[in-house]
């Protein structure tokens, strides 16, 4: 059979008047950029190959900019009005076009950053005045001058949706502590029934782990380098002797509210990045556990899922609502992890004073943040989706006598009594546990009556030692 490539656009343009989807969703390798474009489109506005390509003119024009106000080249006047007029809208008027145009540059070239350069000349062509100073673009710079900048440009705007994203889904894990904080629930530890909780507890315990990471993930300091093409700002020192080039790039670089890394090769090495990568796979490795969880109390029947209109289970057994965005997340949480994983080990190693093994790896560095995005916006949908079930929870509490073997042990070992982990053992192991077991095993001890008395009033709904405090405590 042959395979119809037209037939398939003729489907494909189909679907776009139909049901209105771009008409290159179905034929995407990645499905951020098909099945979830919609979803991640602010994770895709900033690592997209257009981005990286108008965040490298924007360093390249902030550099000319800069370089224009350096009183100590001579040969380079001040900017006028109407010069900075003109370049600010260089910046302000950029859009896929003028990426279009670059990437026609680059089919000569073959060299991105050097096409940036061209494409640049071309537009100082059509200013009478800075026509004359045009191959100041670039001066002094080699390609990752530009490119590491602009990749913490990239990372420092990409950073920001995700610290906002996070904090989005750890709002409603703080606001089901409150929520939730009086529902009492068995816990189960090796899959076994253990000493009661709250599910607010549980949600605190979640909660107060995500907000640690994201403090340290906020402090990252973005790093950058200005330094030429093996670090020592060779080309700058020869070319302007009477600038003091330590000092001033490292100006430069604060001025795009980003860090100076001052002692490097010909490459930034990244190190930053892969501090956010590690954290980031940190918190996924959390919300992986929390993903497992939740699909776990859906199971046990504990929370219901909402019931949205027209919203599908299973294809042949209507009654099913499946806990599809916890698995979601938890498949899309360990592809980021992957990613980001393997680019905190690679990003760090660069042969001698640099390779470009690095450049075709980083521009798969918003994959790793689209698919962590993806993944906390389906534990979002799928946390408000959640309703709790109180009546299965107090069934499974009510039922489990067992649980109380731990206090009446405790209380017996306090005052002395000999084995008494195995005489609760040989009583509650392996056997149906009743209240009235129990009480009579608590009249039998040799403890005072004051402590009987506070053991016979106790209930496995009651066994929650501060649950309900420490959720009370967060504020």
């Amino acid at each position: 059979m042959i395979f119809n490539f037209k037939l398939l656009l003729c489907y494909n343009n189909i679907f776009e008047i139909n049901v209105g989807m771009k008409k290159d969703d179905l034929l995407s390798i990645s499905p951020l950029d098909g099945r979830y474009s919609e979803i991640c489109k602010d994770i895709g506005n900033i690592f997209s190959e257009y981005s990286l390509i108008k965040y490298r003119v924007y360093v390249e024009v902030k550099w000319f900019m800069y370089l224009s106000k350096l009183n100590k080249i001579s040969e380079l006047p001040n900017l006028t009005i109407k010069d900075e007029k003109f370049l600010n809208s260089i910046l302000s008027d950029f859009d896929i076009n003028d990426a279009k145009i670059i990437k026609k540059f680059e089919k000569t070239t073959k060299h991105d950053v050097k096409a940036v350069e061209y494409y640049l000349k071309s537009k100082f062509d059509k200013s009478n005045h800075l026509k004359k100073y045009k191959e100041y673009i670039h001066i002094c710079c080699t390609s990752e001058d530009i490119n590491n900048l602009s990749y913490a440009l990239m990372v420092n705007d990409g950073r920001k949706i995700i610290l906002a994203k996070i904090n989005d889904l750890n709002k409603i894990l703080k606001s089901n502590i409150k929520k939730f904080s009086k529902n009492i629930m068995l816990s189960h530890t090796h899959g076994q029934p253990a000493t009661p909780t709250t599910m607010g507890k549980e949600f605190l315990n979640f909660h107060s782990r995500i907000e640690r990471l994201l403090n340290k993930l906020a402090k990252v300091n973005i790093k950058g380098k200005f330094n030429g093409a093996t670090g020592n700002y060779s080309a700058h020192r020869v070319t302007f002797p009477n600038i003091n080039w330590p000092i001033t790039s490292k100006r430069f670089i604060n001025s795009l509210n980003i860090s100076e890394n001052k002692y490097t090769t010909q490459i930034e090495p990244h190190d930053y990045i892969c501090e956010i990568n590690n954290i980031l796979i940190h918190i996924n490795s959390i919300l992986i556990g929390f993903s497992q969880d939740m699909w776990s109390y859906i199971s046990k029947n504990y929370f219901i899922q909402k019931n949205i209109a027209g919203e599908i289970g299973s294809s042949t057994m209507p009654h099913k609502i499946n806990p599809i965005n916890f698995e979601n997340a938890e498949g899309n949480l360990g592809l980021a992890n992957s990613m980001l994983r393997f680019l905190s080990e690679k990003l760090t190693i660069s042969r001698l004073q640099r390779d470009l093994s690095d450049s075709t790896v980083l521009r798969n560095l918003g994959a790793g943040y689209g698919y962590s995005f993806l993944a906390y916006e389906n534990l979002i949908i799928g946390l408000n989706k959640l309703m709790i079930n109180k009546v299965k929870l107090t069934e499974d509490i009510e039922k489990s006598w067992e649980l109380l073997a731990e206090p009446i042990q405790m209380v017996a070992r306090k005052y002395n009594i000999s084995n008494s982990y195995e005489l609760l053992k040989k009583v509650t192991r392996g056997q149906t546990v009743s209240k009235d077991i129990l009480h009579d095993l608590i009249k039998s001890l040799k403890i005072p009556e004051t402590e009987k008395d506070k053991l016979l009033k106790l209930r496995p709904e009651s066994y929650i030692g501060y649950a309900i405090d420490l959720c009370n405590d967060k504020k």
